[in-house]
C-alpha cells in the first residue's frame, strides 16, 4: 500500500529535479521555493523508505533508484494526465465542444442568435445542439449528458446547485387558425369552454402553460389531442382542427399560418426563458463563454 508520502506531486518535482540536476532549476520550473524542494524531495525518500539520494557537498546528487523512479513517474504522469483527459471528455468537459439543450421553440430564434455569438468569442469551439422537453432537459443536465440547457424557468425552487441567466420573459396567447379569427382583440377565456383544444404531451414548458391558463379559468379544456412536438401542434391548429395556448415566440416558426391573440390580464401567464448550467461547471470556459453571450441577448431583449 502507497505511503501517504507518495504523491504525485512530489514525483513530479522527483522528475523535474532528475531533468534539471538543480534544486534552484526545479525551483524555477515549478514555481517553488528551493527549501521546499528540498522537502519534497526527502519527504518521498521517506515514503519509499529507500535511499533516493546522496550529498556532495553543498549538492543533492540522485542515486540509480531516483533516476529509475523517475523515469518510471514520468511515463506514469502522462498516464495519469491521458486518465483525466479521458474522464472530462466523458463529462462532455473538452476545450473544443460542447452540449448544449434547448426547447424546439427557440430554435427560429435565440438559438441562433446564441450560439453565432458564442463563437464568435470562442472561434474552435463545436456546439451540439440537443432538442427535447423542459423536463427531459433538465433530466439530460443533471445526468451530465449535456452541459448547458435553454429552457423555461421551471416554477418550483430550483437546485442550488444550478445557475440561471435570464434571457427574455414571454407571454402566452390563444393561437386559432386564420379561419377562426377571434372577433376580439383579448380573450376571455370564459367564451372558450366549450371549445375544442390541442396540446403538446406532459413535461413540456408550453403544456405546463397551457394548463395554468385554464386553472386561471376554472374549468377543464376540450382536450381532444396531444402531440410531440412544437410544429406538429402548430400544424393543426392551422389547419383548424383545435385551438391551443401558445407562447408568443413561436410566432416566428409560423406566425403566417396561426393567428395569435392576447388573453385578458387575468388569464396572463409570464415564461421566463434562461440558460442553465450547473455550478460545478462554471469555471468551464466554454460556459463563461455561452453565459456572456445569453447575459448579452438578456439586455439586447430589455
Amino acid at each position: 500500500m502507497l505511503n501517504d508520502e507518495v504523491t504525485l506531486r512530489k514525483l513530479e518535482i522527483l522528475c523535474s529535479f532528475v531533468r534539471t540536476g538543480s534544486l534552484a532549476k526545479t525551483a524555477d520550473e515549478l514555481q517553488l521555493s528551493s527549501v521546499s524542494i528540498h522537502k519534497a524531495l526527502h519527504s518521498l525518500e521517506d515514503g519509499i523508505a529507500c535511499p533516493l539520494f546522496i550529498r556532495e557537498g553543498r549538492l543533492l546528487k540522485p542515486l540509480p533508484t531516483a533516476l529509475y523512479l523517475a523515469e518510471s513517474a514520468t511515463d506514469l504522469l502522462v498516464e495519469v494526465e491521458r486518465i483525466i483527459k479521458r474522464t472530462r471528455s466523458k463529462a462532455g468537459i473538452e476545450a473544443g465542444q460542447i452540449r448544449l439543450g434547448s426547447m424546439y421553440s427557440l430554435t427560429a430564434n435565440i438559438v441562433p442568435k446564441l450560439i453565432m455569438g458564442t463563437k464568435i468569442r470562442r472561434p474552435d469551439l463545436d456546439i451540439d445542439l440537443f432538442l427535447g422537453s423542459n423536463e427531459d432537459l433538465m433530466k439530460k443536465l443533471f445526468e451530465g449528458s449535456i452541459e448547458a440547457i435553454m429552457i423555461a424557468t421551471p416554477s418550483t425552487d430550483l437546485p442550488d446547485e444550478i445557475q440561471v441567466v435570464p434571457l427574455f420573459e414571454d407571454r402566452l396567447f390563444l393561437a386559432s387558425s386564420k379561419g377562426e379569427k377571434p372577433k376580439h382583440a383579448q380573450i376571455d377565456m370564459a367564451e372558450y369552454r366549450d371549445e375544442k383544444f390541442l396540446t403538446l404531451h406532459d413535461g413540456f414548458a408550453t403544456t405546463s402553460g397551457f394548463y395554468e391558463v385554464f386553472e386561471l379559468a376554472g374549468y377543464q379544456p376540450n382536450l381532444v389531442m396531444k402531440v410531440g412536438d412544437i410544429f406538429s401542434l402548430m400544424n393543426m391548429v392551422a389547419s383548424g382542427m383545435g385551438r391551443s395556448i401558445l407562447p408568443g415566440r413561436v410566432k416566428a416558426l409560423m406566425g403566417d399560418s396561426i393567428e395569435f391573440t392576447p388573453l385578458l390580464g387575468k388569464y396572463e401567464v409570464i415564461q421566463r426563458i434562461a440558460l442553465i448550467y450547473l455550478t460545478v461547471n462554471e469555471s468551464n470556459p466554454n460556459i463563461l463563454a455561452l453565459a456572456a453571450e445569453a447575459r448579452m441577448l438578456h439586455r439586447n431583449n430589455k
